[in-house]
C-alpha cells in the first residue's frame, strides 16, 4: 500500500550527497528489485551510477517525515538531459540504443528524461504525480519542446511480451517527424501480433505504469525495441511533445500548471 502520510518536496539535486540518495534509490529499484547491473554500479556502496550522471539534472522527490538522513528522504527521482548537457557528455544517453536523427534534425528544443523510479512503498500514490509537476515547470522554463527517452519492460524474453510490445507499435506509434528508430544492429520488431488478433486490454494491462503515463499525456513510441541484457530489460522510446503534455495534464489534472 502507499504511504498515505507524506511531507513532499522536489527539488535538484544540487550536492554530492544528493546525487547519491538518487543513485542508492536507483540501486533499490534497478539492480535490487529488476536484477540489473553495470560497470560504474557499485554494489558496496549500493549506488546505481554511470559515466552519464555529472551530465544530468537529477529531480528528487523527497519525503521529509520519513527519516533524518537525505538517502532515507528521497523516494523519487528523475534524470534530466538537456541538449547543452548531451553536447558535454558527446552524445544523449539512449543514442546507445537508438538513432536520434529525426529529433536532431527537427530544430525543436530537446530534453531527454531517464532513470524515473519510486521507492516501493510510494508507488500508486501521489509521488509521481508531484515529480510530473515539477518536470513540467522544469520544462516550462527552459523551452523544452520535445521530451523523449527510454522506458523500459522488465524482462528479456520477446515472446512474453509480444502483445503489449504490438499493442504499443499498432496504437501508440510516432508520427514520421518524431519517429526515432532502433539502431539496425539492435533492431527488434514490435510488430509481433497483428492488431486484429490482440486482445487490448490483456495487452494493455501488460504494459508498465511509466509507459502508461506517457501515453495518456499524449506521448507515442519509436519504431522496434531494444533488449538490453545488461539491465534485464526490454526498451521502448517514448516521445512526447510538450504542447500535448500540456494539453493532456489539463484534461487530466483540471488545468494544468
Amino acid at each position: 500500500m502507499p504511504r498515505t502520510d507524506p511531507e513532499f518536496t522536489v527539488r535538484l539535486a544540487e550536492t554530492e550527497a544528493e546525487l547519491e540518495a538518487a543513485q542508492h534509490l536507483r540501486y533499490q529499484v534497478f539492480v535490487r528489485e529488476l536484477g540489473s547491473d553495470g560497470e560504474l554500479v557499485d554494489h558496496e556502496a549500493e549506488l546505481e551510477r554511470d559515466r552519464f550522471d555529472p551530465y544530468f539534472d537529477h529531480l528528487l522527490l523527497l519525503d521529509e517525515a520519513r527519516g533524518a538522513t537525505i538517502r532515507d528522504q528521497v523516494v523519487g527521482v528523475y534524470r534530466l538531459l538537456t541538449e547543452e548537457g548531451a553536447g558535454r557528455a558527446g552524445q544523449f544517453y539512449s543514442e546507445d540504443e537508438y538513432d536520434l536523427s529525426v529529433l536532431r534534425r527537427s530544430g525543436r528544443r530537446l530534453l531527454e528524461l531517464g532513470r524515473s523510479c519510486l521507492h516501493a512503498e510510494y508507488r500508486g500514490g501521489m509521488g509521481m504525480y508531484h515529480l510530473w509537476s515539477a518536470l513540467a515547470d522544469y520544462v516550462r522554463e527552459r523551452g523544452i519542446e520535445v521530451l523523449f527517452g527510454t522506458a523500459s519492460f522488465h524482462g528479456t524474453d520477446i515472446a512474453e511480451l509480444a502483445e503489449p510490445l504490438s499493442l504499443l507499435h499498432h496504437r501508440h506509434l510516432a508520427p514520421p517527424e518524431l519517429r526515432v528508430r532502433t539502431r539496425e544492429e539492435a533492431f527488434q520488431t514490435m510488430d509481433l501480433i497483428p492488431e486484429a488478433e490482440l486482445n487490448r486490454p490483456t495487452a494493455m494491462r501488460a504494459v508498465p505504469a511509466l509507459i502508461k503515463g506517457y501515453l495518456r499525456l499524449g506521448g507515442f513510441v519509436g519504431e522496434g525495441a531494444y533488449v538490453d541484457h545488461a539491465f534485464n530489460t526490454t526498451d521502448v522510446c517514448l516521445v512526447l511533445d510538450t504542447e500535448q503534455m500540456s494539453a493532456a495534464q489539463a484534461r487530466i489534472y483540471g488545468g494544468g500548471r
